[in-house]
């Protein structure tokens, strides 16, 4: 498929693994599964076009309130996600970012993003951004402390006005660039506290398909999207 226009960061909320255990009788854990899988896939096509950044909404800040069983389904497929995928991505040449708070994560779960961010830091491909424990509003109220502080450690002026590129320096994705185009999968259409700050400017592609079943003509569906859209920040084409 041949497009003008390649989005240089995906954002992508991936939502209805659990209505898709659902209608297959089983249960939501196998959604999960199911919507690894589905990882693999958009991995592979973005490769394919060249689409260096794409972020991933893994685990919210707000999915601790659910069950305690589904959570930690969710964080035992991705520590073997890791585990049984980390040797192919590299090999692909796949960076592996992760966004989101550290509190509440497991040393297990820390120890593994760690070394696959660690493993892959040098790989120019592709960014894979795993948002894990992200939530909107947290990054950004918690980005000023970061402000802060390495003003503090520099002795630089604290009452001096913060700049755009000053406060994205901090950002959780840095050094990502910001949101072209954000996709939302499953019939929602909000962005629920998902990379307010970067989403700014992003084109919004919402579609009816679980995340499970989404994969290589959903992605080229979304590009084609994006390819026909006239982007002008607010300014006049």
């Amino acid at each position: 498929m041949k497009l003008n226009s390649i989005p240089s960061h995906i954002a992508v909320i991936m939502d209805g693994n659990g209505r898709w255990a659902e209608n297959q009788g089983k249960k939501r854990t196998e959604g999960h599964r199911e919507g690894a899988n589905a990882i693999d896939r958009l991995l592979d096509v973005a490769l394919e076009y060249k689409i260096p950044n794409i972020s991933l909404y893994a685990f919210s800040t707000e999915n601790w309130k659910r069950p305690i069983t589904e959570i930690q389904a969710i964080f035992g497929l991705l520590v073997e996600f890791i585990e049984t995928r980390l040797d192919t991505i590299h090999a692909k040449g796949i960076r592996i970012h992760h966004s989101g708070a550290r509190n509440k994560l497991s040393k297990t779960v820390l120890s593994k993003i760690d070394h696959a961010m660690a493993v892959t830091k040098k790989n120019k491909k592709l960014t894979a951004n795993f948002c894990l424990n992200y939530g909107g509003h947290e990054e950004i109220l918690s980005n000023f402390s970061r402000v802060m502080s390495a003003r503090k450690a520099k002795k630089e002026a604290l009452d001096k006005p913060i700049s755009s590129k000053e406060f994205e320096k901090y950002l959780y994705t840095s050094p990502l660039p910001p949101v072209d185009l954000l996709i939302r999968t499953a019939g929602e259409q909000r962005i629920s506290n998902f990379l307010l700050w970067q989403s700014a400017y992003a084109e919004m592609y919402f579609t009816s398909t679980l995340w499970p079943d989404f994969g290589r003509t959903s992605l080229e569906e979304a590009l084609q999207f994006f390819d026909s859209r006239k982007r002008k920040f607010g300014g006049l084409l």
